[in-house]
């Protein structure tokens, strides 16, 4: 089975970067689908799938399935800090710079040198401060 899952996650990684969206989402689900069931995968596998079927639903603005797919990501794996960073782009882009910081912060401490992380941080800190500036 193990096997199988691997083609699978191999083929919706290659349809992810050719941009065949639809069809890799389909992929990556039946990807953790099959884990769930198994419990036969790698937790950095099982991570990714997550995290990318997450990414194909932040690029249809579907944030609050993204959202759930990235949370899903860093619960599988904690070391992971991609999806951190991705759920603080959302958190960020609908203004809950709280949760934002966190969710930078926090994949800065599993990747010191995660330089978008850093940017995104020093800008959510910096619209966070304007924001209660404003009085909002």
């Amino acid at each position: 089975m193990e096997e199988d899952n691997s083609q699978i996650l191999e083929h919706a990684h290659s349809e992810f970067k050719n941009h065949n969206y639809k069809l890799a989402e389909e992929l990556y689900t039946k990807f953790i689908c099959s884990c769930l069931q198994t419990r036969g995968c790698e937790a950095s596998n099982l991570a990714t799938a997550f995290n990318n079927r997450g990414q194909i639903k932040y690029l249809r603005v579907d944030f609050h399935e993204a959202v759930e797919d990235y949370t899903s990501a860093i619960e599988t794996d904690s070391k992971f800090e991609i999806p951190l960073y991705n759920r603080g782009l959302i958190h960020y882009r609908l203004g809950f710079f709280d949760d934002a910081k966190r969710d930078f912060q926090q994949a800065l401490k599993i990747n010191p040198a995660f330089e978008d992380a850093k940017v995104s941080l020093q800008q959510t800190l910096l619209d966070r401060q304007h924001k209660i500036d404003r009085g909002y």
